[in-house]
């Protein structure tokens, strides 16, 4: 890529796009072609195509998608499956049709089986169930995989595709129903925080940024006490608060900072090709895309102990094991990442920092 070469990010507004629009431009890339949500609807076929036709992007980043965490995931199965596939369709057949020199697929590490080898790694794919809660989205996403080496092999296209692991960071998404696990973490932490301080104005703050269609910020406080139960942040009648977080504690997350994330995909899109990602040793291609992680993993019980740690909560956590835990272990091994000459920066305890104070302020 040059300087001036027209750069197209699907999602430049969302937690992985902001962060990688932000990268390019702190590395003097100037000509973005940006769409939001209301100025093109990327499931919509004929949109797109419009758009393609008009602007002819050189490069494409397609880092938009239908996410969220475990609830959001199980619930809304029918959505997940068939607006991901509507929207990497979409954009992957008119990056053909249109000429683009390089495309980039962002995926899930979800795609893997529930019970893959630790860590995962790219050849796992395919070799087993997948875990039941995301398993439409995961699909979709394997999709895409699929998609772009098969376009690559039938018309040398040059799509790839990378598979970040869990990420967080500023620009995420804290709404308690669809957020992924420390976003929501932090959050609950944050009010619960809050709660044992009496410091019901921050708690109204919060909620007036972001609940959107929940509870109102200027609700009595009995009510925003019930929301906050519900949320498993309760208030007993000496007056000490406890925190109830989701399943057993015990299922090990690897985690990865949004601005790390961002580095890597520019990296890839720098100076690494298809060409490099297939093995001549084998007749077949699979596999070609790249996991991208940090190699390192804590429990959801860990993760809880530092959150307390950085946001001052001093009251009870426990676990609710009648609600789901997700897969048990999901680390990635990102050996073939690291062989091409990346590896990430940003640790656990400094990333959730930063995204806290980032937060609060």
């Amino acid at each position: 890529m040059h300087p001036d070469s027209k750069i197209y990010i699907a999602g430049h507004t969302g937690l992985v796009g902001s962060a990688i629009l932000q990268n390019l431009q702190q590395k003097g890339y100037t000509n973005f072609t940006l769409r939001t949500f209301e100025e093109l609807d990327l499931t919509n076929q004929a949109a797109v195509q419009a758009f393609f036709e008009d602007e002819k992007p050189e490069y494409i980043i397609l880092a938009a998608a239908k996410v969220g965490g475990i609830m959001a995931n199980n619930t809304y199965r029918g959505q997940f499956i068939l607006e991901n596939l509507q929207i990497q369709n979409n954009i992957i057949h008119n990056a053909w049709v249109y000429g683009a020199k390089k495309l980039m697929f962002l995926g899930s590490s979800c795609i893997y089986p529930k019970n893959a080898p630790q860590p995962m790694s790219e050849d796992c794919l395919l070799t087993g169930v997948l875990e039941y809660t995301n398993e439409p989205y995961a699909i979709a996403k394997i999709a895409g995989i699929k998609a772009c080496e098969s376009y690559n092999l039938q018309y040398g296209t040059n799509f790839i595709s990378v598979m970040p692991t869990n990420l967080y960071g500023p620009n995420d998404n804290f709404n308690l129903e669809t957020s992924h696990v420390l976003p929501a973490m932090m959050r609950k932490m944050h009010l619960a925080h809050c709660l044992e301080t009496e410091n019901i104005e921050a708690i109204r703050i919060d909620l007036a940024k972001h609940t959107g269609k929940g509870i109102l910020p200027y609700a009595p406080k009995d009510v925003i006490l019930n929301f906050l139960s519900q949320q498993g942040i309760r208030i007993n009648n000496e007056g000490k608060v406890s925190l109830s977080l989701w399943g057993t504690g015990t299922p090990l997350r690897e985690f990865l900072h949004v601005a790390d994330m961002a580095d890597a995909c520019v990296f890839v899109m720098e100076h690494v090709d298809f060409s490099h990602l297939v093995s001549n040793a084998s007749a077949e291609t699979r596999n070609t895309h790249i996991n991208i992680g940090s190699g390192c993993e804590v429990s959801i019980r860990q993760l809880a102990e530092l959150m307390q740690k950085i946001t001052g909560f001093e009251g009870e956590i426990s676990f609710d094991s009648s609600k789901p835990d997700g897969t048990m272990r999901k680390l990635l091994n990102v050996n073939k990442l690291e062989n091409l000459g990346w590896k990430f920066k940003i640790g656990l305890q400094e990333g959730v920092k930063k995204v806290y104070d980032g937060y609060v302020k």
